[in-house]
Formats: C-alpha cells, structure tokens, sequence
C-alpha cells in the first residue's frame, strides 16, 4: 500500500488514516480533536497496540471491576487484547499509531457521544 492508497476515514471525533492493511495486521494514525473521545468499547477478536505519538491523551481501560484512567504523553504506549473494554480521549490534538489484527468491524460499543451505541 503507498501513501496515496492509504484509506482515509472521517469520524466525527476525527479521522482514520490506513497506512498498513494485509490479512495479519492493519496500521493506522488515529487523530482525535482535543475534548472528542473514542466510544467506551471492546473487541472479540481485535488486538491492538496504542502508541500515543503527538498531544495528550487520557486512556481508559476496565480490569475486572476495576476502571484505570491515566493520562498519557508522546511515546507512551499500551496492549489492549481483546475483550478490553477501553477509550481515548484527547486532553490536546492527538496522533495515535495504532497496530492491530484486521478485524476492523469487531467493535462493541457500550457508550458513544455521537450516537453510534445501542
């Protein structure tokens, strides 16, 4: 895939930009406008790596009964396996590079802004 193959996806909270995608893994750049916040959600199949790499961003992730918040800061990273109910949200304009499974529909929501949930 060249850069002028990679997919761009409008999101209300943003934009995707595909750079990778084969049958193994998908990279992307995830841009999320400063006080815009991804969906609280999981993923059945779908397991991803997160590197924060321009802003600030405060990461939720439930462990058992359990919510850890923490923010984070450029080069800071975490795995989120699936069945991870998790979300970002943007302190600042943020860059994340994402890198996960393929499975890009396998997304569960259980909250969303923008009216995406059941």
């Amino acid at each position: 895939m060249s850069e002028r193959d990679a997919t761009h996806v409008a999101k209300p909270w943003g934009y995707e930009r595909h750079w990778a995608r084969t049958d193994r893994y998908v990279g992307k750049v995830i841009h999320i406008e400063a006080g815009h916040a991804l969906s609280l959600q999981y993923h059945n199949r779908k397991d991803e790596t997160i590197l924060l790499w321009s802003g600030r961003l405060l990461f939720e992730m439930r462990e058992g009964d359990y919510v850890r918040s923490w923010e984070m800061e450029p080069g800071e990273r975490v795995h989120v396996p699936p069945g991870t109910v998790h979300r970002m949200t943007a302190i600042e304009d943020c860059d994340v590079i994402e890198v996960s499974t393929p499975e890009l529909d396998d997304v569960v929501r259980l909250e969303d802004r923008y009216g995406r949930a059941p």
